[in-house]
């Protein structure tokens, strides 16, 4: 179609999760609701993010894979910055998918790209002072311009709430567009007439692009998503069935009209994947079923608004956004909007909201009495400080000193004076308010900024603000009485987390109990150098001694520390600290110890090391999460092998017997099935662990599983298993694309698991399918071996691949 038909349509994704870092670690804990996930943004990204940037096209007979495609080049789409920090670390694949999709677009819309900016942290705008509201745009231009190398057309306002100086804000930062729900419009006229006509959710026209004058004479082009369309697609079903998807956005078109059409919408991203399986790829054949429509044409918002200056222009309702009918209450108020719990109240949101405003004044105090003495202008410094967080090396933080600090000014609390005012923002991210319990995991999220921004202050001040703090948290009722107010939030899901040097050094020293080579052990976002270090074994028992400094690699800030560490066995440890060193005295107290240690007496140990360090003890108790997870588990694995060796002793021995028993219509004992079904679930898992997939071992255990009517325990960690293992397999095929018997033998592979209906995800090995079958037809008839080739069709029906 061309575009002098003027009937366009887009589709708007929001990709974004709340941050979900450790405030002092920088890294997402273990989350075990995410299971068989690490944490919520893998599961999320391994259903949504990853898909759509691969998503799958069938064909209308077989229902099999005939094109593999990248949907977020064909749609308009926004990224939260603190997502695309953690998917540039932990999803790579998934978002240079992203960047490339961009790239693409490129070219497809006429020089406009479809990503478009977001403000940082998804602060809601509007209950935001001045000056947040210009560092959050500030910020969100600057990630953007990092990853995208281009600057930001458009840019997405959290939840999309908006208020006039907010898009003034835009405005002077040179951001063009943004996108907002019907409901927000309050009126509307054309250009040059005198007379505004009032407006709402049902009557504003969203076909049309609307200009938004401004009180200092600038202005911004709004765009009002089609609300009917979203709520259909978010929530209705529409995406059961892609091509009613396409032809309800086709049948929008008013073909009355022969002025410039966009017929749009937009939702939260994770539709497309995650809230609805398999969205991805409805979204994808709507995509392609417009595309092949020659009546309208894809576009994202920069292209539209480059095309066609709005004839129109709108007034917007103050304080309003797309996901609360109150305005922005949800994020201040028990405005009834929640995601209902039965029974539960948000009457904690407004002390909440109280609490914060009253810290980030109190901060922002601090901020600018300690920030004259160290920066030229502390909030320009502050709005520059995200080059730091976006590459936090030596070059970028001398770079960053140089030219925002006074002369020889003390770097460590420069920094610390920057992380402040971070975490002073990031304690606003929307999510806080957004659920119905001030004990869920976002609003402790908000909670802990809290508490590490406070650290800071103390640290800076030595003014320790956390009573004053907590004194306003209690006026914020938990609906849960183990909580009773989120001051007890505090005391018993935010303190724990809580770090400082001396708890990193203390992990440290505990670590490197079960660590070869301690100073590679992951300390998060700070390192350990050791000077001294001594490990001593003997048999099960350990000791380690050292003198090691730990650093902060975002403020700089370091410690030296001397510590101590026996290990007992099992989960027994006993470790000491002290920063207090002497080094004679510690050589000396070190040489004893290793001594009593070595002449097995652990008793003396224990007493040196309380004369040298004090009382004060650790345990393995003291480890972050995610350390104390690995290590007793370690702990555990070697205690769950000696009961597998006993009922495997078992299972050998007896099973003449049970099979006797079964052959004699004798009702096998409860406790011999419980054995046989724990003995075949570790043995399947084992199948999937080798250089190459055990079929034969596999085959053996399903069989054996049917005739004694037992089940697979943990579906999800053999799905899992399974679909990294076949993943594996297909570079192997790929690579060695003669090897017949690799390939017939991982065909043998997916009979089994359709037996016991296990569902791997194979979004990986689809792809790399998909890629290695564009491969063989580059390559002569000759080239390819008849069978392997015949192998290779095989898979590809169990893979659900069809390559045309």
């Amino acid at each position: 179609m061309s575009s002098s038909a003027k009937k366009f349509i887009c589709i708007h994704g929001h990709f974004y999760q709340p941050p979900r870092e450790n405030a002092w670690l920088e890294v997402i804990e273990v989350q075990d609701s995410a299971h068989p996930y690490h944490d919520w943004n893998e599961r999320i990204s391994a259903e949504c993010y990853a898909p759509n940037a691969a998503s799958r096209i069938l064909d209308k007979v077989g229902g099999v894979i005939k094109n593999i495609t990248n949907n977020y080049a064909r749609i308009s789409f926004n990224f939260g910055p603190t997502l695309l920090s953690w998917m540039e670390l932990y999803d790579k694949e998934g978002y240079e998918g992203i960047l490339e999709a961009d790239r693409e677009s490129i070219a497809r819309f006429d020089g406009h790209g479809s990503a478009i900016a977001q403000v940082y942290n998804h602060m809601i705008l509007p209950l935001a002072n001045r000056r947040d509201k210009e560092t959050q745009v500030i910020w969100g231009i600057r990630d953007f311009e990092k990853r995208f190398k281009r600057k930001p057309e458009g840019m997405w306002l959290a939840e999309t709430a908006v208020d006039t100086e907010s898009l003034e804000i835009l405005a002077e930062q040179g951001i063009t567009f943004t996108v907002l729900a019907p409901r927000q419009a309050k009126a509307t006229r054309k250009i040059g007439d005198t007379n505004w006509n009032e407006v709402n959710d049902q009557t504003v026209d969203t076909k049309k692009a609307y200009r938004c004058l401004l009180p200092s004479g600038k202005s911004i082009t709004l765009f009002f998503y089609d609300g009917n369309i979203s709520q259909s697609v978010a929530f209705n079903g529409l995406l059961n069935d892609g091509k009613r998807f396409a032809e309800q956005l086709i049948n929008s078109i008013n073909h009355n009209d022969d002025q410039p059409q966009l017929v749009h919408i937009a939702t939260d991203g994770e539709t497309y994947g995650h809230h609805h399986k398999h969205g991805e790829m409805a979204l994808a054949f709507a995509l392609e079923y417009i595309d092949k429509h020659s009546d309208v044409e894809l576009i994202n918002y920069a292209s539209f608004a480059a095309k066609f200056q709005p004839q129109y222009e709108a007034q917007i309702i103050e304080n309003s956004s797309w996901s609360c009918v109150h305005g922005v209450e949800r994020w201040r108020s028990n405005c009834g909007c929640n995601s209902g719990k039965p029974g539960f109240t948000q009457t904690w949101r407004k002390p909440l909201r109280e609490a914060l405003d009253w810290l980030r004044d109190t901060l922002t105090e601090i901020f600018e009495q300690e920030g004259k003495k160290l920066f030229n202008d502390p909030w320009e410094a502050r709005n520059e400080y995200i080059k730091v967080v976006l590459k936090r090396n030596d070059e970028t933080v001398k770079r960053f000193i140089k030219t925002q600090a006074i002369a020889d000014v003390d770097i460590n609390k420069a920094l610390r004076l920057m992380e402040l005012q971070r975490h002073a923002m990031l304690m606003y991210t929307s999510c806080g308010w957004f659920f119905d319990e001030i004990s869920g995991i976002e609003t402790v999220q908000v909670i802990q900024y809290a508490c590490r921004a406070i650290q800071l202050s103390k640290q800076l001040t030595d003014q320790d603000l956390e009573a004053a703090f907590l004194s306003k948290l209690e006026l914020a009722p938990s609906n849960i009485a183990t909580y009773e107010n989120g001051a007890n939030v505090y005391r018993k899901l935010v303190l724990p987390a809580k770090t400082n040097l001396p708890r990193v050094g203390m992990h440290y020293a505990v670590s490197s109990i079960f660590e070869d080579e301690p100073e590679s052990l992951p300390l998060f976002n700070y390192k350990a150098t050791n000077e001294f270090f001594v490990k001593k074994e003997a048999g099960e028992q350990k000791l380690v001694t050292g003198i090691t400094k730990v650093q902060s690699l975002v403020t700089r800030s370091e410690k030296k520390f001397a510590f101590a560490v026996i290990y007992l066995g099992k989960h027994d440890l006993i470790g000491n600290l002290s920063l207090d060193i002497e080094m004679d005295k510690f050589f000396g107290m070190q040489f004893r110890m290793v001594n009593a240690f070595e002449e097995g007496r652990l008793g003396d140990v224990i007493s040196i090391m309380q004369t040298y360090f004090g009382p004060e003890k650790y345990s393995i108790w003291s480890l972050f999460k995610e350390e104390k997870r690995k290590i007793l588990d370690a702990i555990a694995r070697q205690g769950m092998e000696d009961i597998e060796s006993s009922l495997r002793r078992t299972y050998n021995r007896d099973y003449p017997l049970v099979n006797a028993l079964s052959n004699n219509d004798i009702p096998i004992p409860k406790a011999y099935k419980t054995t046989f079904e724990y003995i075949l679930n570790a043995d399947i898992l084992k199948c999937f662990q080798p250089e190459k997939i055990n079929v034969k071992t596999l085959e053996r255990i399903v069989s054996e599983l049917e005739r004694w009517n037992l089940k697979i325990e943990d579906t999800g960690k053999v799905e899992r298993l399974a679909g990294e293992s076949i993943f594996k397999e297909i570079k192997r095929v790929r690579a060695e694309r003669e090897n017949v018997k690799r390939i017939e033998r991982l065909n043998r592979l997916f009979p089994v698991l359709e037996k016991f209906k296990l569902e791997p995800n194979l979004h990986h090995s689809q792809n790399l399918y998909f890629e290695t079958s564009l491969e063989n037809k580059q390559r002569k008839p000759e080239e390819i071996n008849e069978e392997w080739l015949k192998q290779f069709t095989l898979l590809g029906d169990n893979l659900g691949v069809k390559v045309e």
